[in-house]
């Protein structure tokens, strides 16, 4: 920790980094846009964001004044696996280039830490960016219906304008209608507000049917309300409406539900995760050196033979090896040790949601070890469950005694 006193007031330009840090997570590969964008043109974007964002933090924090985390600290051990095996180019030069973002962003993090102090102004800037990601999104709906739901994609909802993916849409949408819930039930937000960002993001989230991303964000929503639930009423109040609507839903919607979360696929296929299964059992069948197991074989575009992992854990498996997945591992437990260890609030209850959302979608999802949304959810989390810093005002010097001549000392007598 940085042994002076944190600054109470956040510098708006912290709020600009974490919106060219959230830029460069978007990727680059997604679906048709409206107006065709090369993908060099996308990734010169994105890499320029993360650029920016770490050339504008060290220029908000010259002194390099950070905070202490373990977090953190576990996240740039994750460099080492990561640049071990990326140094033999088994995937490319492409590997370097990713340990390069990964050090940028990483290095951007750190830099951001010394305004991590366990309020709620990061999670504002999160829903911020977020919510205009998604609102690219409803821009492409509304100027072309049929770019922004193809057959392609049988029929969900992808980014016309910017090029994301129906997943992507899913997990952004699910984030903000967590936090924005939270924020609400802890009155850091009103009623109006929290409805113009809610019922857009849930309408999203239903037009890209996105089974993970739903249910991470109900599961989170669950295990963050009932840890609020003994010292909030309104808490007790939303859960046990909760319950009731659900159970409603449950009842007279079932054929309904149950249709949404199968998009068309048969019930094999949607046991078998859409054909996940297959690649993970060839990834975990395929032939490793020593080497590879512990350190993987490189930074890559989280693929196996061509196919995607979409699994974090064998992801990082595939990629940084037995070594990275230990970190991730204990990033993971880190912060959800810390929060079960802080007293109940807003920010903790923000930070459970945010873990819990990342561990269910990291079954079907890949990111935990590269740059990434996810990382960003857990860097959020991390911000959250930071300690305050007590503030004390200044102390003054004490005037020196001024000195009274040996005349004045004497009363005068009359």
């Amino acid at each position: 920790m940085v042994k002076d006193l944190m600054p109470t007031r956040t510098p708006r330009t912290v709020g600009v980094v974490w919106a060219l840090l959230g830029l460069n997570t978007l990727g680059s590969a997604g679906a048709k846009t409206i107006i065709p964008l090369p993908r060099s043109l996308i990734q010169l974007v994105t890499m320029g964001a993360l650029v920016a964002a770490f050339t504008l933090a060290l220029a908000v924090n010259l002194r390099l004044r950070v905070r202490a985390s373990a977090f953190l600290l576990l996240l740039t051990f994750l460099l080492v696996p990561s640049i071990l095996s990326s140094v033999h180019l088994e995937a490319g030069f492409g590997a370097l280039f990713r340990c390069f973002r990964l050090s940028l962003f990483v290095g951007t993090l750190w830099l951001l830490s010394r305004w991590w102090n366990g309020d709620t102004t990061f999670v504002r800037y999160h829903i911020r960016f977020y919510f205009a990601a998604i609102g690219t999104a409803a821009a492409g709906l509304a100027i072309s219906p049929g770019a922004a739901m193809p057959e392609l994609y049988g029929g969900r909802l992808v980014g016309a304008l910017w090029p994301l993916t129906p997943p992507q849409i899913g997990q952004y949408a699910a984030v903000i209608i967590g936090l924005t819930t939270l924020l609400l039930l802890g009155r850091q937000t009103d009623g109006r507000t929290a409805a113009i960002i809610l019922v857009p993001s849930f309408v999203l989230l239903a037009l890209t049917h996105t089974r993970t991303a739903t249910v991470g964000m109900l599961v989170g929503l669950v295990v963050a309300i009932c840890s609020l639930v003994l010292t909030s009423a309104a808490a007790r109040r939303f859960f046990a409406w909760s319950v009731v609507v659900v159970t409603v839903a449950a009842v007279g919607f079932a054929g309904a539900v149950q249709a949404w979360f199968l998009r068309g696929q048969s019930k094999e296929y949607f046991t078998s995760l859409t054909g996940r299964a297959k690649v993970w059992d060839a990834l975990l069948a395929a032939p490793r050196s020593t080497a590879e197991q512990l350190f993987g074989t490189g930074l890559g575009d989280k693929s196996f033979n061509g196919l995607p992992i979409d699994n974090s854990w064998l992801a990082v498996y595939n990629e940084q090896g037995l070594t990275g997945v230990g970190l991730v591992a204990a990033m993971l437990l880190v912060l959800l040790g810390v929060a079960l260890l802080r007293p109940p609030s807003l920010s903790r209850a923000c930070a459970i949601f945010l873990i819990t959302y990342v561990v269910m979608s990291s079954y079907t999802e890949a990111g935990l070890g590269d740059a990434s949304p996810y990382l960003l959810h857990l860097a959020l989390a991390a911000s959250l469950l930071a300690a305050p810093v007590p503030t004390t005002p200044p102390t003054t010097p004490a005037d020196p005694r001024r000195r009274v001549p040996r005349w004045a000392r004497t009363p005068e007598v009359t």
